[in-house]
């Protein structure tokens, strides 16, 4: 179990404090939400987490079958959507990974990725396209 503190500072921002690290994230609604997007959004911490996550299963393979996977990258596009509410619709990830993987090991890696515990806890409305750029 992992305790985050959040509080509603005003102004549609919020506070996170991570219990374990005490590290902080804000947050803003965005401009189309009425927002001033001065900070990730909800919705976006939804999309980098899902992102973050699959990385970090890749890495875990990764580091297991001492594959180089440091410099890995991935690119997210939210796309909300309004009917029949507004949530996140779509999620486009682009992973541009490095040189020196061998090649038995990309069928394996993207398919860790899409283990990860947050991509599997999405409803199953929301679309997730991910596209692999090999060095």
């Amino acid at each position: 179990m992992v305790r985050i503190d959040v509080t509603y500072a005003g102004g549609l921002h919020t506070t996170a404090c991570h219990g374990p690290s005490s590290a902080e994230i804000e947050t803003d609604a965005p401009k189309d939400n009425e927002g001033r997007g001065e900070a990730f959004s909800p919705t976006d911490l939804l999309a980098t987490a899902t992102a973050s996550c699959m990385l970090t299963v890749m890495g875990i393979v990764a580091r297991r079958h001492d594959w180089p996977l440091e410099g890995a990258h991935a690119e997210v596009e939210k796309h909300m959507v309004t009917e029949p509410e507004r949530r996140v619709g779509r999620l486009a990830i682009r992973f541009a990974m490095p040189a020196g993987i061998p090649e038995k090991a990309r069928p394996v890696l993207e398919r860790a990725a899409h283990t990860c515990p947050v991509h599997r806890s999405l409803h199953p409305d929301v679309q997730v396209e991910t596209r692999f750029e090999w060095a």
